[in-house]
């Protein structure tokens, strides 16, 4: 339904929550060279003369459609001469590393989580909603926002995460992890600090807003989360996805909504294969985009 034909409070609602996607998202400034450059702050010592001369070089290059993007899995920056319909785009299906974004899941996850959300609260489904793995926080902070948009004030919203980034590979306790060294990439390691400072800038940080900060491993098997009606995996490894099912799927509700960011790629796949055979899980799954499915849990288990 647009937002033309809803009125009074539902148009807020909706109007703020569409609001708040495209900020999250940076989409709001895409059309700013600065939303589409790395942080000056975050570029190694050594490569800060080179990203001065480039980033002067793509502001000065801009009118003829030459635009800095970070695609997917990549390192470094690439310099390409992309539309800002191309950028869009990417935006959209979360498949690019914004530098300046607060979430690089896109607009088609944020538009699942938000449908996941409206139909636990309008159902009633028991439960907090959780996230673990959160880079800057993004899509935590929009599950908070759809909260305070319908007026929930009981319901937690749980983030859990290491705030120094993954972990290196443990290929001999998972060997599908092996050469997936997601470590390495330090711009995925946001503190806990820079994540309630997101928050707060937004408006969303309250009491409601629990961290477990630490390993997996660690946290999750003695988290005191009692029931879950939306819980969203977003670990990349078979690691960090199996640890997360076993410690929390049960505790998700019958009629909640089990979400995985990463199940296009191999190590997630596999562990999220793995775990619905050991368990018996049957429930559709449903694809998002090209990253990304998500499945309703029909009993409990």
């Amino acid at each position: 339904m647009s937002t033309t034909q809803l009125t009074g409070t539902d148009r807020a609602s909706a109007l703020y929550l569409d609001l708040l996607k495209r900020c999250l998202t940076d989409l709001i400034y895409i059309n700013d060279p600065l939303s589409l450059m790395v942080p000056y702050h975050r570029i190694r010592r050594s490569e800060r003369p080179r990203h001065v001369l480039i980033s002067g070089l793509i502001a000065l290059l801009k009118p003829f459609g030459v635009h800095a993007v970070q695609m997917n899995r990549q390192r470094y920056w690439d310099y390409a001469k992309l539309s800002l319909d191309e950028i869009k785009q990417m935006r959209t299906e979360g498949e690019d590393w914004p530098p300046r974004a607060h979430t690089m899941i896109g607009l088609k996850r944020l538009d699942n989580l938000q449908a996941c959300i409206e139909t636990v609260l309008r159902e009633g489904i028991e439960g907090d909603l959780m996230e673990t793995g959160v880079w800057r926080g993004g899509a935590s902070i929009f599950m908070k926002g759809v909260l305070a948009a319908y007026g929930d004030e009981t319901r937690n919203v749980w983030l859990a995460d290491s705030f120094r980034g993954l972990p290196p590979p443990d290929a001999k306790s998972y060997p599908a992890d092996q050469d997936w060294n997601l470590n390495r990439h330090r711009e995925l390691a946001v503190s806990l600090q820079d994540v309630q400072a997101n928050f707060a800038a937004y408006g969303l940080l309250d009491e409601r807003v629990r961290f477990l900060e630490g390993w997996f491993k660690d946290t999750l098997p003695k988290a005191p989360v009692n029931r879950l009606a939306v819980l969203r995996l977003d670990g990349d490894l078979y690691e960090s996805t199996i640890q997360v099912l076993d410690a929390l799927y049960a505790k998700l509700s019958a009629g909640g909504f089990l979400i995985v960011d990463d199940y296009f790629l191999k190590p997630c796949r596999a562990a999220i294969e793995d775990f619905r055979r050991a368990n018996g899980v049957t429930d559709t799954i449903l694809q998002i985009d090209r990253m990304s499915v998500y499945w309703r849990k029909s009993i409990d288990r």
